[in-house]
């Protein structure tokens, strides 16, 4: 089958969400794109705060559903950038503009194949479609979502309760084309050393900064034990410190900040209650629910990428994979360095190929 006219719109897509600015919180003028783009294609849109969704029209609640999912949000842009990175600019083969990577080929990319296999599954017995492409024995639901970049409140998690039960999903970050079946949690800890203030001049009071000591030197040298041979360990680094007030006088606190990156085998709140253990300093954990996830290596998309030639592999990045209840793995154009950097862009082959990609995966996926 010919896509071509199914990638000129997703580039013409791209263009017109690249020129509205949409950073985490403020993805509105994006969401009404959305809406209206899903509208004019002749389904149904559904809305929840900036999230927007269609589900295909033959749903049939006996028939397992695949979500196919990325995000419509952007970081702000840096100061590096050469170029406005709202107005997006085509040379050759190159789509530049914030978000056009991170995650916009995969947003315009998906909606296309919701659209074509939903245009198949509807086709006509007499028309050139074969069976097997006329009959995906799976329901699809197509969800671009908001605050993905900062994992906000009013993201995808305000719109999960609401869509039909989900038995797996894509989701369209950047990976080259490659899936990514595993993915690194993310829990930061807020830590505060006490001590008692004095005057420097006298060696008076418990510097906060020595109490902490101790506990900084564990936190860098310990290795937890289980090594995940998609994830790799989990890893703990001290990323923020602050103390003091002046030169003169002891500090009687010192703060700090843990970012502890999660593989599948270890839980955020057991790994929270182990490091309270082991630490003589205060810990708040700021939350529990950015958990790692996986997918099993035997699941049928699995089995089909890898008929495919893909290569599965584990993810360091955060997504919203963590806060999805089912099974999921990232697989989208572009390539995860390029994010959120200077002179972001995607190339329309990436599209290209991303588009056929999927289509060919998910029209012959088998249960």
């Amino acid at each position: 089958m010919n896509y071509q006219s199914y990638i000129d719109d997703a580039v013409e897509l791209l263009r017109w969400l690249i020129a509205t600015p949409s950073t985490s919180r403020n993805e509105q003028g994006a969401a009404d794109i959305m809406v209206r783009t899903i509208e004019n294609a002749g389904f149904k849109p559904q809305r929840e705060g900036n999230n927007v969704w269609a589900v295909s029209p033959a749903f049939d609640e006996r028939r397992p559903t695949v979500l196919l999912n990325a995000h419509l949000d952007t970081v702000r842009p840096v100061s590096t950038w050469t170029r406005n990175p709202y107005e997006p600019s085509l040379e050759g083969d190159m789509l530049y503009g914030l978000g056009s990577n991170d995650c916009g080929g995969g947003l315009v990319s998906l909606w296309q194949v919701f659209r074509i296999l939903n245009d198949q599954t509807t086709k006509r017995p007499n028309d050139q479609t074969t069976k097997n492409e006329r009959t995906v024995p799976f329901n699809l639901v197509y969800l671009a979502s908001a605050e993905e970049e900062v994992t906000g409140k009013d993201g995808i998690v305000r719109a999960l309760p609401l869509l039909p039960h989900i038995d797996v999903a894509i989701v369209g970050e950047p990976t080259g084309m490659q899936p990514a079946i595993a993915e690194k949690g993310l829990m930061v800890i807020d830590g505060i050393a006490r001590g008692q203030s004095g005057h420097a001049a006298r060696n008076e009071g418990v510097n906060a900064i020595y109490e902490a000591l101790d506990d900084l030197v564990w936190l860098r040298d310990y290795r937890f034990e289980r090594v995940s041979p998609l994830l790799g360990s989990t890893r703990m680094s001290v990323t923020v410190l602050n103390a003091g007030t002046q030169h003169n006088v002891v500090p009687d606190e010192c703060r700090f900040v843990i970012d502890v990156r999660t593989n599948e085998y270890y839980r955020n709140e057991d790994v929270f209650e182990f490091l309270q253990q082991h630490v003589r300093s205060e810990l708040r954990a700021r939350s529990f629910r950015l958990h790692s996830s996986a997918i099993a290596t035997d699941h049928p998309l699995v089995r089909r990428c890898i008929d495919m030639g893909m290569k599965p592999y584990g993810s360091p990045t955060l997504s919203d994979q963590s806060v999805m209840p089912f099974p999921s793995m990232k697989l989208g154009p572009g390539e995860s360095a390029r994010s959120h950097s200077a002179d972001e862009f995607i190339r329309v082959s990436e599209i290209a190929e991303a588009i056929g990609t999927y289509v060919e995966l998910l029209s012959h996926l088998k249960e």
